[in-house]
């Protein structure tokens, strides 16, 4: 049990094909794509702030600054401070990147 054979993926193929039509399999393979894409990156992206970490809690004692008493002052603005890019950003950037 839990082993598929060559029968029974022939028959998940045909009722992919007979739900979805074939015309919109190329199109929900490259959302699936486009997808997976984003989500690696994101990913690697916190593997990345993770690594940065460690660097940073295994450096000598004496490199470290003292925590400063008073929290940081924010932008006063919202235009003086970088904005996050958001998923729709990031799929139009990857929409573009395919195109060109």
């Amino acid at each position: 049990m839990g082993n598929l054979g060559p029968t029974e993926i022939i028959l998940i193929l045909l009722v992919v094909v007979l739900l979805f039509g074939a015309k919109k399999l190329p199109e929900l393979a490259r959302g699936s794509g486009r997808a997976l894409r984003i989500f690696k990156s994101e990913t690697s992206g916190l593997m990345s702030d993770d690594d940065d970490k460690d660097k940073i809690e295994d450096a000598p004692a004496a490199s470290k600054r003292p925590a400063a008493s008073a929290p940081q002052e924010l932008p006063r603005d919202a235009a003086a401070a970088p904005a996050a890019e958001t998923p729709e950003e990031s799929l139009r950037r990857l929409q573009r990147d395919d195109n060109a």
